[in-house]
């Protein structure tokens, strides 16, 4: 192997490709193009004489040498980004408003990356129904606001996809005969509880909410080990669970909009709602 310096954009774009799975979702986040991205991790792997990445017209995954690449190549990342970031002695805090809708298990890796592109980059996360997180968005409490939107509601945000909704239980879950159908949501102020529960009116199917909760993960627990059948994103859908909304010819749940909210113009700012921004899709792409 050579012992010249490696790129270290070629390394931030290996890390960015594995991470989001996606040449094209990668280029997006670094303002490039594919064919650059493409080109950089080429010669990343001619240097390194190994193969990192496992490429088909579907999917791109580490390959064994890459799984073991990766972890050193974050640090690599993270040491050059801390490196820069002490020379902004300003620390600077982004209030981020979500909809609990949209938080799934993997917001935990997403906060650590947008960490380490911007260390001095504070972000307050929190997380409540889509009309508050907007509310306060509107009352200029949040720097920016994801949330849910259905499609033929007029707004003046950033559309980043369509989240698609499921009746979700338990692999081995099934309805006793005679019950009413065991729902688990997130309460009466969820849009998509309203649209659920008139869906099954309207259908005339019979049912009663045995669980609230507040949170994708929470309202999947009470899915996960059978107590109910939860309304929740796919994407947030937790292992082991199903969609059985065919087999028990329940109503089709509507898709609604993730749309990001945002008037902040500086170039830190813009830069990890991108990153936010390019991750999401990255997800919804994936579920």
């Amino acid at each position: 192997m050579t012992t010249k310096s490696l790129d270290l954009d070629a390394i931030k774009a290996f890390v960015l490709v594995a991470e989001l799975q996606s040449f094209t979702r990668a280029a997006a986040a670094l303002d490039s193009t594919q064919s650059t991205i493409s080109l950089k991790l080429r010669r990343l792997e001619e240097q390194l004489g190994k193969r990192l990445l496992e490429r088909t017209p579907r999917q791109v995954r580490l390959s064994a040498e890459g799984a073991a690449f990766i972890e050193a190549a974050r640090e690599l990342v993270s040491a050059h980004e801390r490196a820069i970031a002490s020379l902004e002695i300003k620390q600077r805090r982004m209030v981020i408003g979500i909809s609990h809708q949209l938080v799934g298990a993997e917001l935990p890796g997403l906060l650590r990356w947008m960490n380490e592109h911007d260390p001095n980059l504070v972000i307050e996360l929190r997380a409540a129904g889509s009309r508050e997180v907007l509310q306060a968005y509107e009352e200029g409490v949040l720097d920016a606001a994801l949330v849910l939107q259905p499609q033929d509601q007029q707004h003046n945000g950033e559309v980043l996809f369509q989240e698609s909704f499921a009746w979700i239980a338990s692999a081995h879950w099934q309805l006793r005969p005679g019950q009413p159908l065991p729902l688990s949501t997130q309460g009466e102020t969820c849009s998509i509880r309203k649209t659920a529960v008139r869906a099954l009116d309207q259908a005339g199917i019979a049912w009663t909410e045995v669980f609230i909760g507040k949170g994708a993960a929470v309202v999947g627990a009470a899915a996960a080990v059978g107590l109910a059948v939860a309304v929740l994103a796919k994407r947030t859908a937790p292992s082991g669970t199903i969609d059985i909304g065919e087999t028990l010819s329940l109503p089709s749940l509507p898709a609604q909009d993730a749309v990001l909210y945002s008037a902040l113009h500086d170039r830190r700012s813009r830069q990890a709602l991108q990153t936010l921004a390019t991750a999401f899709r990255s997800l919804s792409k994936v579920a």
